[in-house]
């Protein structure tokens, strides 16, 4: 059993809370903190979980494996350090800091044997975990480019890196953005209740990392929650190519193969093993199984169970999963984007004190 707490009552806590709820044999929350007495008493009538109103109420009775910070930007850092002073390892939800200083003065704390991973769910979506199994498997030969357009800012950056392979080297970025009307579509308030149509900003980049791949960044405001617009994943290698859910590749030379990335779901038609997701299929391979399956965790949900496990694996073994480096990273680029969409020029990306550890 992986035993955590839960400081925040954003709408990005409720992921936590719903996994915990859905996976009661995996995972126990001992403790939620906030001062919002309205999300307490909804906590406590929804999820059966204990709810304290200040820290030290929590760590005076509860002794998590590690505690899930999940706070607005503008706190989070204080909030962390707060944490990690008690002596308690952070599950940080992103972005790893609200500005470069912030970030900095964490990675200190970091170096001096503090833990901090960071809550960066995106790379663990099934879809992604399928795709990268397909990159590492070499079934699309050398990587060279990618083009993300699924989340915005340091989520896009976290993809583009995965998919490349790569940590911290250089990058030169070109970038601009332009307005897109659209319908409304789902947003955190829910559905929408009537037909708005308003401009979002889309923005377009361009990265050439110093080692010679290439990246596009592509993503319009709130697209990933849109009824009327559809994710772009594409990655080229030597040999091959993903696009979405469509991946082609050499069998040799002069064998092109063409297959469906194709999710098997449980409970459809006549299927009676329960409701989910079971895998990812690619012929007949599973280059992903839902570790998850009984739980009715949507990817979301099944990416945020699975930082969790690793989590807990990180705080028994020291081996990390999603550093605080690698966050930092991820939105140093995403702020050097919006600087280059600001400023119509090319900037070039430094090697910043978490690149050198």
């Amino acid at each position: 059993m992986i035993t955590f707490g839960l400081y925040g009552s954003g709408w990005r806590s409720e992921y936590f809370l719903r996994v915990a709820k859905f996976l009661p044999d995996l995972f126990k929350i001992d403790g939620v903190i906030t001062r919002n007495l309205e999300k307490k008493a909804h906590f406590e009538k929804e999820f059966k979980v204990n709810v304290f109103t200040s820290f030290e109420d929590y760590s005076a009775v509860c002794e998590p494996d590690f505690i899930v910070e999940s706070v607005n930007k503008a706190v989070s850092a204080d909030i962390t350090k707060k944490i990690l002073l008690a002596g308690i390892p952070v599950l940080m939800e992103t972005p790893a800091g609200k500005d470069m200083d912030t970030m900095i003065e964490l990675f200190e704390m970091v170096k001096s044997g503090h833990k901090i991973q960071i809550a960066e769910q995106y790379p663990f979506h099934p879809l992604h975990q399928a795709r990268k199994k397909m990159i590492e498997n070499g079934l699309l030969g050398e990587i060279n480019h990618v083009h993300v357009s699924f989340s915005h800012g340091y989520h896009g950056v976290a993809l583009i890196r995965q998919f490349l392979g790569l940590n911290f080297e250089n990058v030169r970025i070109k970038a601009s953005s332009f307005g897109v009307k659209i319908a409304a579509g789902v947003s955190r308030t829910g559905i929408p209740t009537s037909d708005t149509v308003s401009e979002n900003i889309q923005t377009i980049a361009t990265l050439t990392f110093e080692n010679g791949q290439t990246a596009v960044y592509n993503f319009e405001m709130n697209q990933h929650r849109s009824w009327v617009r559809t994710p772009l994943i594409q990655i080229k290698g030597s040999h091959g190519e993903i696009f979405n859910e469509q991946v082609k590749y050499l069998k040799d030379y002069e064998t092109p193969v063409e297959l469906p990335i194709k999710r098997i779901n449980l409970g459809e038609n006549q299927n009676v093993e329960g409701f989910g997701l079971k895998g990812i299929l690619v012929g007949d391979t599973w280059m992903y199984r839902n570790p998850f399956q009984d739980s009715r965790l949507v990817d979301d949900e099944i990416a945020v169970a699975q930082c969790l496990i690793n989590m807990a694996h990180y705080v028994k073994t020291g081996e990390g999963f999603y550093s605080f480096a690698q966050g930092c990273q991820d939105m140093y680029l995403g702020m050097k984007i919006e600087e280059a969409v600001k400023n119509s020029e090319e900037v070039a990306i430094l090697t910043m004190p978490w690149a050198l550890e």
